[in-house]
């Protein structure tokens, strides 16, 4: 239980944010509305596995939930505060985390950090408080991190693979309450309203089309992303007032290119290289 405890501390390290944020903080949190997907790129160790592993930026996902008074299902909200002693003003995410299972976290906790909300267009009120619902009865779940394992030998073609190594992710009951990670029990709870994220689709008789639920423990964070089904909502952290706030930007016009946050050079307009700064 050592080994396995200081695993996940260096997998869940974080290196330090950036020194200045692409999204702003501030107008998220006042746009963000309970049902909506809140999305983050990682700091961490693990976060960058799994973003090899789902090739995307997008390496976690949390449900956001609201504050505690918009639950509106009294025993949900008792049963949310046996976890977490929410304050009435704590805007709150259910989220997975290795070595802690499904929890709650508020949303300061990603302050600092790059951040995209999606958001289920058509779910109607009564059912993102289902969605909400069904993510509070998962509490204390635990994080499976045998499905990241999983979801890397699905990618690689595994009629190749050893059989011992082949993806287990089809051989289990989907009914049984298992170990799961942030964005399957997302997918699942969107399921539970059959409310769509990616479906599969099969044509019927001559016309007909039916939507067929894909595997929820196929979903990555990036897939809330793609889904036509959901609105995507940035909020940068500069050029999002005015007309074409692009234009007032506060650009550079000494000719000055940066490949890092600190590794600058400057450059004539012809774009060969003058000087490093």
């Amino acid at each position: 239980m050592r080994i396995k405890s200081k695993l996940e501390s260096w997998l869940n390290y974080e290196r330090p944010p950036a020194r200045f944020p692409i999204c702003d903080f501030g107008k998220l949190s006042y746009g963000v509305r309970p049902g909506d997907v809140v999305l983050v790129e990682g700091r961490s160790r693990v976060a960058n596995v799994i973003r090899v592993i789902t090739q995307s930026r997008w390496s976690h996902s949390a449900l956001y939930v609201g504050r505690i008074h918009d639950i509106r299902d009294e025993s949900r909200r008792n049963q949310l505060l046996e976890h977490f002693n929410a304050t009435p003003d704590q805007q709150l995410l259910i989220e997975g985390i290795l070595g802690k299972g499904m929890i709650v976290t508020p949303l300061t906790d990603y302050a600092k950090d790059n951040l995209r909300i999606c958001r289920p267009s058509s779910l109607s009120a009564s059912d993102a408080q289902a969605v909400i619902n069904y993510t509070i009865d998962r509490l204390g779940v635990g994080y499976d991190v045998r499905q990241l394992f999983d979801l890397a030998r699905f990618i690689f073609p595994w009629r190749i693979l050893p059989r011992k190594w082949r993806s287990s992710l089809f051989t289990r009951n989907p009914d049984i309450l298992t170990k799961t990670v942030c964005s399957s029990l997302i997918a699942e709870a969107f399921y539970s309203v059959q409310y769509p994220i990616l479906p599969l689709f099969r044509r019927i008789g001559k016309d007909g089309v039916e939507l067929i639920p894909r595997n929820t423990r196929l979903y990555t964070p990036a897939d809330f992303d793609y889904s036509p089904y959901f609105d995507i909502k940035k909020y940068p952290f500069f050029g999002t007032s005015g007309v074409s706030p692009y234009r007032n930007l506060p650009w550079n016009k000494d000719g000055v290119v940066g490949h890092g946050e600190q590794d600058f050079d400057v450059y004539h307009k012809s774009f060969s290289r003058k000087s490093k700064i």
